[in-house]
């Protein structure tokens, strides 16, 4: 089987991750793709010929090697690296699509195309929980399928057409299971990766947001006051123009209204007597 394709898929999404992003594809492909085209494919390779059953009755070793391993450890363990490296395809295609766009309208639309931030973010979201949901599957997979993550030296069948109960014996089993080891301790390593960036790009443009809505919040407090005081400078400086006027267009006493007076004092003192 050629890895060529994954191995330009996880280099191509490493341009648009995050550093712990960059994390997870390095142990991707070095803990988990080298580790399977190196060693492991070869370990497996004559699981089905090296499996022995102490009876030579026909078709009873096939019937207990499918009973006991109806999926190939090898191949399970492949279609969880195809399975786990595609949702990294949700953000390359998404990526190429802004670009796509940008060239179509033939103006700049995005900061970067790269960037994680809008509708980029959620499939990048949307990816890391897909790829932390297939890592689990996949180790209950395993743990339901071999009865745990251990493989034992002898096996006992009593499948039909086995006349009795049989003894078999697996290959290799040590090595297997420190592979099988090895492949849980990165399966798990992953999940850890996936939600600690989950949580770090929830937590990071949660902050974000939460900082714009206030600094824009404060902007516009900030703006109302000043509009006040400036409304109210302008009150003060109409009110003393007011005042300025009325003081100027305040009525005076005549000279000519001041011998009245005693003409009105004399007249109320003549009432007076006429009465008495």
């Amino acid at each position: 089987m050629s890895w060529a394709f994954l191995r330009d898929l996880l280099s191509g999404v490493n341009k648009y991750s995050t550093g712990i992003g960059r994390i997870w594809v390095a142990v991707v492909f070095i803990f988990r793709l080298l580790v399977y085209v190196a060693a492991a494919e070869n370990i497996w390779k004559y699981e089905h010929d090296e499996f022995e059953c102490n009876i030579k009755q026909p078709g009873c070793e096939n019937v207990c090697f499918d009973h006991f391993f109806p999926v190939s450890h090898i191949r399970l363990w492949a279609l969880q690296l195809i399975l786990v490296s595609t949702p990294s395809l949700l953000v390359v295609f998404h990526v190429a699509y802004r670009e796509n766009r940008e060239k179509k309208h033939n103006q700049k639309l995005y900061k970067s195309p790269g960037e994680i931030d809008g509708g980029l973010l959620c499939t990048y979201l949307i990816s890391l929980v897909l790829k932390a949901g297939f890592e689990i599957v996949f180790l209950i997979l395993f743990y339901k399928l071999y009865n745990g993550f251990k493989i034992p030296h002898l096996v006992k069948c009593d499948v039909r057409p086995c006349p009795n109960t049989v003894d078999c014996y697996i290959s290799k089993p040590t090595e297997k299971m420190i592979f099988l080891y090895f492949l849980v301790a990165t399966s798990c390593l992953c999940i850890v990766l996936n939600l600690s960036e989950l949580s770090y790009l929830i937590c990071k443009y949660s902050v974000k947001c939460y900082l714009k809505r206030y600094t824009k919040k404060h902007r516009g407090s900030a703006s109302d006051c000043h509009k006040s005081g400036t409304i109210t400078s302008e009150r003060k400086r109409s009110a003393g123009r007011a005042r300025a006027i009325n003081r100027a267009q305040a009525p005076r006493l005549s000279v000519r209204s001041q011998p009245h007076f005693p003409f009105r004092k004399c007249l109320v003192y003549s009432v007076f007597n006429g009465m008495a």
